[in-house]
Formats: C-alpha cells, sequence, structure tokens
C-alpha cells in the first residue's frame, strides 16, 4: 500500500460507513500507567473523544479494537456511549469481520487507525487505512493515510474530521455548534 493521492483519498473517506479505532498508541499516547495495586489508567484526548461521538452522531458507527483487556478503555467507550467495544482481541482482523458481517458493512467502507504491528493484518482489507504520526514506521509505510498528529494527541479527531468533511457533513456538524 500507499499513500492515497488526495483526490482518492476524499473518495475512501467519503465511503465509509463503519470507523475503527486501535486504542493503545492511536487514541492514547502508546504508554501504560499501572499503580501500586496493579490497576491500569490510561489518558485520552478530549478532542478524539468528540470526534468519535460526532461521527456516531452523524449515523457512522464507532468500535475500538484493542488487544490489551482494559477496564479504563471500557469506561471510556461507556463515557463515549460506544455500543462496538472489544477488549483482549488477539485476531483483529477475525474481529472486524465479524463486526462487518453484524453490521452488513463490506470491509471496503471501513476506515481503522492503529499503529502498530498488531494493526497490519487489517490494513489491507479495508478501505482508508489510517495511522497517526507517530505510528510505527513499518505501519506509516502501509498506511493510506498518515495524521499530522500523534496518537493519543488528537490523530482520531483528524480522521473523523477527514471522512465527515468528505462526506459532506461538516455543515451540519458545525450549525450544531455555531451561533444562529
Amino acid at each position: 500500500m500507499a499513500l492515497l493521492s488526495p483526490a482518492v483519498l476524499n473518495a475512501h473517506a467519503a465511503a465509509v460507513r463503519l470507523a475503527v479505532f486501535d486504542v493503545d498508541g492511536s487514541l492514547t499516547d502508546g504508554r501504560l500507567w499501572f499503580d501500586a495495586d496493579g490497576q491500569e489508567s490510561k489518558a485520552f484526548h478530549v478532542q478524539d473523544g468528540l470526534g468519535l461521538r460526532l461521527l456516531e452522531d452523524q449515523g457512522i458507527p464507532v468500535a475500538l479494537i484493542t488487544a490489551r483487556e482494559s477496564a479504563a478503555v471500557r469506561a471510556r467507550a461507556s463515557d463515549l456511549r460506544l455500543a462496538h467495544v472489544f477488549t483482549g482481541v488477539s485476531d483483529k482482523h477475525q474481529c472486524l469481520e465479524a463486526l462487518c458481517a453484524q453490521l452488513e458493512i463490506p470491509m471496503a467502507a471501513v476506515a481503522y487507525l492503529g499503529d502498530d504491528l498488531p494493526d497490519l493484518a487489517v490494513f489491507p482489507r479495508v478501505g482508508l487505512a489510517a495511522t497517526p504520526a507517530d505510528g510505527h514506521p513499518w505501519v506509516r509505510e502501509r498506511a493510506h493515510w498518515v495524521s499530522a498528529r500523534q496518537g493519543g494527541a488528537g490523530a482520531a479527531r483528524e480522521l473523523c474530521d477527514l471522512i465527515l468533511t468528505a462526506r459532506g457533513q461538516k455543515g451540519a456538524v458545525l450549525s450544531r455548534y455555531l451561533p444562529r
């Protein structure tokens, strides 16, 4: 794979019907925090969270798929009212295929944001394979699109905005926030 030209990227983004996000390194900065009792915590960027909600509010389902079992991820997903949350996943491709079958959405209509090697099994199978600016080099060279922002620092929001703009939904989103 290679980076898509702007026109082709826009066409792929406009066709998205499901947006899927890896968590560690994509929705977070990739660092893992454990307290003395072994409890994990993560930091999520508020703009990324709003971007996920904006997609959902515009009729684009959002899914989180992560290899780690994580109460912090489930809590954040609950906070964002996301219905499709998969933690402790050993085969992301198989998980995504099952979700697509359930939702009756072809893999070609999926955008996927991932940052490291476990995400590569998904990349050649989706319509829009994306990675944060700090994604692993082997992942960046296989992505259709690389965010200007890092994982956990707005990369997911950038992808959400790309999709909403390409689908002609930017105006509908802005109308909810601009003064009347």
